[in-house]
């Protein structure tokens, strides 16, 4: 199992916009693609940031799923042209449980 953390910074005063266009368009259409571990702001600390935490069986189910939601019509023509706009910048880290942690 492996998980990916996904950090977004969000234009100032744009975060609660972003967080709604995901949940009512994003997260129904990736949902098809990817599992959801957690999605959280923050304050205190990083503002106008967004995190999500996927998991994936493995590096090779997440490319090819990644690749299959890129490919996806209603993403290209409903998420993306809102949330694009709304990003500064994004960064992304795959994360390797160890043996003895919970997620593992």
């Amino acid at each position: 199992m492996i998980y990916e953390l996904r950090t977004y910074q969000i234009q100032v005063g744009k975060v609660g916009e972003y967080v709604a266009h995901f949940q009512n368009v994003g997260l129904p259409i990736i949902s098809r693609y990817a599992e959801l571990v957690g999605y959280w702001t923050a304050d205190p600390g990083p503002l106008n940031h967004v995190f999500h935490l996927w998991r994936y069986a493995s590096l090779d189910q997440r490319a090819e799923r990644r690749a299959r939601l890129y490919q996806d019509a209603e993403w290209q023509s409903r998420f993306l042209p809102v949330a694009l706009p709304l990003i500064v910048r994004q960064e992304s880290a795959i994360l390797n449980p160890t043996a003895f942690s919970p997620l593992a």
